[in-house]
């Protein structure tokens, strides 16, 4: 690695076995939105981040002119290293901010949230894999010893194990015995999906009361009903809210390929409302956290993470 890149950084890149253009796009952009790369910085050169992420230069291209898309970049060419836009934090927030993908938008979000001493969030979603996977940065900065949050407290809302999903579910036309019996095969599939990633995001966090004495409480509770969205609430400051749009697509199941109605979850367009950023955010956070509250302290019942 360059040294360089590793000062403008501060920390190694990840190994891993090959970087797409839109992952490296997604890790500078988590940088910017963390401030590791901060305003008005140079950018090392393409071939310094083609070196540095194991990626040819058309694949930094393609990342610096998504950033440059989303006005985070300023001045990428072939000439001469790109620097970070001077309000970078402006493109995050507010009224003002565009829809991302859940992955894009979630991750930096919640590893923002987590540079407070009281950490709150609540999330209503279908299996918990995107809030796991956003859950991956904080937690690597908290064992590299950047952030300590002194409480942490999550709570998550997801169907519950005894009722009809309406997705995902069978796409094809079939006899009502076949239709029965592969919607239990998907049912048992999204089961065995919930449970493994709630367990996943529970015993990370709760693992931080041993590792580094903080107070860690994750709590979960079962709807009645398949939610036909999903939605992050985070430190009463934010709410982060998509559809679950649903497609049909080929499933991997029990070794048969098989037609579903179902949504990628990690790839849905989410939409960023902030506290005082208007009078429209402001009063859907309010909302938006009057209706979970009212989803857990009433509808909702025990959740248990374990059998089929």
């Amino acid at each position: 690695m360059s040294l360089e890149h590793a000062a403008v950084n501060g920390r190694p890149e990840p190994q891993r076995a090959q970087w797409t253009y839109r992952e490296v796009a997604d890790e500078l952009r988590a940088r910017i939105r963390s401030g590791a790369l901060r305003a008005g910085q140079r950018m090392p050169t393409q071939a310094q981040l083609a070196d540095d992420f194991g990626v040819e230069r058309s694949a930094v291209r393609q990342a610096l002119r998504i950033l440059q898309s989303e006005h985070l970049l300023a001045n990428v060419s072939k000439g001469s290293p790109a620097t970070v836009a001077e309000n970078p934090q402006s493109v995050f927030r507010g009224p003002g901010a565009p829809p991302q993908p859940t992955m894009v938008g979630l991750a930096p979000r919640v590893t923002a949230a987590f540079q407070q001493q009281d950490v709150e969030i609540d999330a209503l979603c279908l299996t918990s894999v995107s809030l796991t996977l956003a859950m991956g940065e904080p937690l690597r900065q908290i064992h590299a010893g950047r952030m300590k949050p002194a409480k942490v407290r999550v709570r998550v809302l997801m169907p519950s194990r005894d009722i009809d999903l309406a997705f995902p579910a069978p796409a094809a036309a079939l006899e009502a015995e076949q239709e029965a019996a592969l919607g239990g095969r998907l049912r048992r599939h999204w089961l065995a999906q919930r449970n493994a990633q709630g367990q996943v995001l529970k015993h990370n966090l709760t693992a931080l009361r041993t590792t580094h004495g903080m107070d860690v409480h994750v709590e979960f509770r079962a709807l009645p009903f398949t939610p036909p969205v999903k939605l992050y609430l985070l430190n009463g400051n934010e709410a982060l809210f998509a559809y679950y749009t649903l497609s049909r697509r080929g499933e991997q199941l029990d070794h048969e390929r098989v037609d579903v109605y179902d949504a990628t979850g990690v790839q849905q367009m989410l939409f960023a409302f902030e506290q005082g950023a208007g009078l429209r955010d402001t009063t859907f956070v309010e909302q938006s956290h009057l209706w979970f509250n009212s989803l857990w302290n009433t509808i909702s019942t025990d959740l248990t993470l374990i059998g089929p």
